[in-house]
């Protein structure tokens, strides 16, 4: 049933650039399954704040608002706002899980600069 809805919300909206690495994917795809719902999606979306000026929203979302692009990776659907899409095009969303590091990280080609902490871009 999730499988015809996610077909139909894409078919309706816009794809973005944005990728999800196999790692992201099965990392989410391991989350949902907890979760037990197959009615969320991944939204990215970039907002004002941090200290170089934008910051990533990353999480899980059921709405698939007006202007949505979304992208389908290994059956994880990846949904980026209209507003986002011109500051996440090229994006990779991987996940590292090292004694070092867990956890999501973003590579954006479009950042020109970013804060210590990594969180905010510019």
């Amino acid at each position: 049933m999730s499988d015809t809805i996610t077909t139909e919300a894409a078919t309706d909206a816009k794809s973005h650039g944005v990728l999800l690495s196999d790692a992201a994917s099965s990392k989410v795809a391991s989350l949902l399954e907890q979760e037990g719902r197959d009615d969320l999606r991944l939204r990215l979306a970039v907002q004002p704040g941090g200290c170089s000026g934008l910051i990533y929203q990353l999480y899980f979302d059921e709405r698939l608002l007006d202007g949505d692009a979304t992208a389908e990776f290994d059956g994880v659907e990846v949904v980026v706002d209209k507003m986002s899409v011109p500051y996440l095009d090229g994006a990779t969303i991987d996940f590292e899980d090292t004694i070092q590091k867990q956890g999501f990280t973003i590579d954006n080609p479009n950042a020109q600069g970013s804060c210590a902490c990594g969180d905010s871009f510019h």
